[in-house]
Order: structure tokens, then sequence, then C-alpha cells
């Protein structure tokens, strides 16, 4: 595997997980209270995965080494791409908030919940369907196969140290268990 296949791999992860939070959302939107551990467990994949460790490998090394082939920060794809970013992180802490408020399932506490959700999730879903169809088209240009191999080596070892190792895995059982409850 290389670098650019696994930012497309994590993506499909994230995608899954975007999938299981719109299936909450539309359970709090009729109604349906979803349990406390489910909502925490999404926001510690959310926080950990897809944004220390998945969008860490991108902002640390993978955007960095892309400006350094050319690609430029401002006024092109990376400079979104971060935007985007920061966007994301803005909806986690709306999560955050609302899942402290959680109460009654008409209560504000899960209608702000169900908001961010979907807020994240259509931005999310854009946001990868950019990366994969646009950056990572560029990167495979401009980076030639041995440096796509090195960054890969890069990735891995900054996995190791911001959510350890096993953690990947972990995440994934999560994913299962959470599709199988949400269907999706």
């Amino acid at each position: 595997m290389n670098a650019v296949d696994d930012l497309r791999a994590e993506h499909e992860g994230i995608l899954r997980m975007l999938g299981i939070m719109r299936v909450m959302a539309e359970r709090i939107g009729h109604g349906r209270k979803i349990p406390a551990g489910h909502v925490e467990s999404v926001i510690d994949f959310l926080q950990l995965f897809a944004d220390q460790c998945h969008h860490g490998k991108e902002e640390d090394i993978f955007f960095p080494e892309l400006e350094r082939a050319g690609i430029p920060h401002e006024g092109g794809p990376i400079g979104v791409m971060l935007y985007e970013h920061t966007l994301g992180r803005e909806h986690i802490r709306a999560m955050v908030e609302a899942s402290a408020r959680l109460g009654d399932i008409g209560g504000e506490g899960y209608q702000d919940l169900r908001a961010a959700m979907l807020d994240y999730s259509g931005l999310l879903t854009r946001h990868i369907a950019k990366e994969n169809e646009v950056l990572f088209a560029l990167a495979e240009k401009v980076f030639s196969p041995g440096a796509i191999e090195a960054l890969h080596e890069r990735f891995e070892q900054l996995e190791r140290e911001r959510i350890g190792s096993g953690v990947h895995e972990a995440f994934h059982r999560l994913l299962d268990e959470l599709a199988a409850e949400y269907r999706a």
C-alpha cells in the first residue's frame, strides 16, 4: 500500500461512519434517542481517527509535500482542504457540546446534535470526493512511486505516535458494531 491508497482506504472508513451518523440523525428526527455511549463512540472516532490521525497525515505530511512539489496552498486545493478541516472541527465541537446536553429527545441537545451530525456528514462527504477525485490525482502526477511509498512510512509513524498501535483496528471493529446497529 502507498500513501495515496492509505488515505483513500481511510476515507472509506470515514464515509462508513458518516453513513452511520446519517442514520442516527434520521432516528433523532423521528423522535428516537441514541444511546449516549454510541454518541461518545462516534465523537471519539471523529476526533481521534478522522481528525488527529487522518487529517494529521494530510496536514503534517501530505499537504506540505504537495506544496514542495509545486501544488499551491493559497488559492489552490490545499487551502480549500485545510479550510474544510477547520469547519469539520467546528462541527465536531458542536457535537461535543450538544452531547453534554442530551436529555429529552425533543430538547435542544438532541436537535443540535442532529444538526451538527448532518452538517459534518455533508461537509466531509463533499470534502472526501474532492480529495479522491482531484487532490489524489494531482499527487499521483507530481510524486514518484518511490516518494509515495516513503510518505506511507511517515504516515505509519504518525499513526503510531498519534493514536497508538491497534487503535486503527479497534475503530474498524467499532464501525462494524455501529453499522450492525444502524444498518449503514
